[in-house]
This record gives C-alpha cells, sequence and structure tokens, in this order.
C-alpha cells in the first residue's frame, strides 16, 4: 500500500482565545522541503514544552481520514464545527491517509523523505483544541472516538515534503497497536498483565511505558487478598 504525506505543516505561537494563552496548534502548510531535526520540524513552535515537544513527541502525525468521522460525530448538533474540521485544525505537523491508530503499532520506523520516524506514543487530546474550536467537549469526543493520532520521534534526521511516501521499514512490537494501547489507558480498570504487556513494547515513550506499570502495580493491589 503506497501511503504519501498529504501536507506538512508548522506553525509559531500565537494567542489562543478566549484567555490569550500563547499556543503553537495553529498550524499553516508548507509547500517544499522542511528540515526535521530530532526536536522537530524547522519553524514549528510549542506553547507548552511540559506536554508538547521534546524528543519524544518531535512531530505529529493525524490521520486526514478522522476528520471526517469527528464531522459525522459533530453534524447533528454542530454543523458550523463539522464543516471547519479539516486537516491542520487539530495541530498536527503531518497529515495523510492510509493510515490509523488500528493499523499502526507502537515502535513502528517509517522512512518519510530522508528522514527515520519512529511511533512512540498516541497523542493525548488537551483543553487548547476546544479553545481553539470553541467546542468545551471536542477533546473528550476525539479520546472517546480513538481519534487521537501519533506522536514520532527522529532517529534520523533529514527533511520531509508533501507528497513523499510513507514507509514502514521496521515493526519491533506486532500486535501492539495504537489501538489497544489507547484502549487499554482509557478503560477504567484494564487487566494489569495487559498494562505490562503494553508497557514492555518496544518504542513506547518511557514516560507512557512507566505510568502503565505504575498502574497496573495499583489495580494489582487493589485486586490482591487481605492478610
Amino acid at each position: 500500500m503506497n501511503v504519501r504525506i498529504d501536507t506538512v505543516f508548522v506553525g509559531s505561537l500565537r494567542a489562543l482565545p478566549p484567555e490569550g494563552q500563547r499556543s503553537g496548534i495553529f498550524k499553516t502548510p508548507v509547500s517544499g522541503p522542511v528540515a526535521v531535526g530530532l526536536e522537530g520540524l524547522a519553524g514549528d513552535a510549542q506553547g507548552d514544552r511540559r506536554v508538547h515537544g521534546g524528543p519524544e513527541k518531535a512531530v505529529h502525525y493525524y490521520p486526514a481520514e478522522h476528520y471526517g468521522r469527528l464531522a459525522a460525530l459533530l453534524a447533528a448538533a454542530e454543523p458550523a464545527l463539522a464543516d471547519s474540521l479539516k486537516p491542520g485544525v487539530l495541530g498536527e505537523n503531518l497529515s495523510g491517509s492510509g493510515l490509523t491508530e488500528d493499523t499502526v503499532c507502537i515502535g513502528d520506523v517509517f522512512a518519510i523523505g530522508t528522514c527515520r520516524l519512529q511511533i512512540s506514543q498516541p497523542r493525548q487530546p488537551c483543553w487548547k483544541i476546544n479553545h481553539k474550536l470553541g467546542h468545551p467537549p471536542m477533546s473528550r469526543l476525539i479520546a472517546d472516538a480513538g481519534c487521537t493520532g501519533w506522536y514520532f520521534r527522529v532517529l534520523a534526521e533529514g527533511s520531509i515534503r508533501a507528497g513523499e511516501l510513507i514507509e514502514l521499514i521496521e515493526r519491533p512490537a506486532p500486535g501492539m497497536s495504537l489501538t489497544r494501547l489507547w484502549t487499554a489507558s482509557e478503560a477504567h480498570r484494564p487487566a494489569p498483565d495487559e498494562l505490562h504487556q503494553l508497557a514492555a513494547a518496544a518504542g513506547l515513550n518511557p514516560a507512557w511505558a512507566k505510568r502503565l506499570r505504575e498502574r497496573a502495580a495499583w489495580l494489582a493491589s487493589q485486586s490482591a487478598p487481605p492478610c
């Protein structure tokens, strides 16, 4: 299957209504090649480096087909918002069709342009999406639908441009799809064994792995018989 990057997006910091926080969620398409370093795309900025950007969240990919799904969920109650949902709106760097959380796995390595990128974790939708779109339930809707997109870490620096192929070159954790990871992380009481298996997946962001192991230990302690 030939999957291509449809659009490359970057964004500088802008004020996010209504309170004016500085955010990089506003992205603009780039037509030519874009340099990609260990911390992301040239010309791209993040407003809060505690939760966005950095080596483990250097490049954000969002499946373009998710916009149609989200628009369908909103069409009846929020038709104007549904019509506004187009690639780039959720702050992604790379947009394409043909890859989703169902078909990619933790740690997958892709060749894109002259870069090598590795999936490190899902993107956790946050309140900035709600503020940008003026719809407080939006991040929850995205999370519940599992339409999260994901982050890449950069294994080999280079450049990317729209129209280039996305080629899977390594899958160190087969069976560990991002849908499986997201479902477990969102579940009320997931099986501790499932959390441990996911935490051990090669390529998972160490912060995510630590959180999964800690949650597994807590769940196990709640089900342990009293002394």
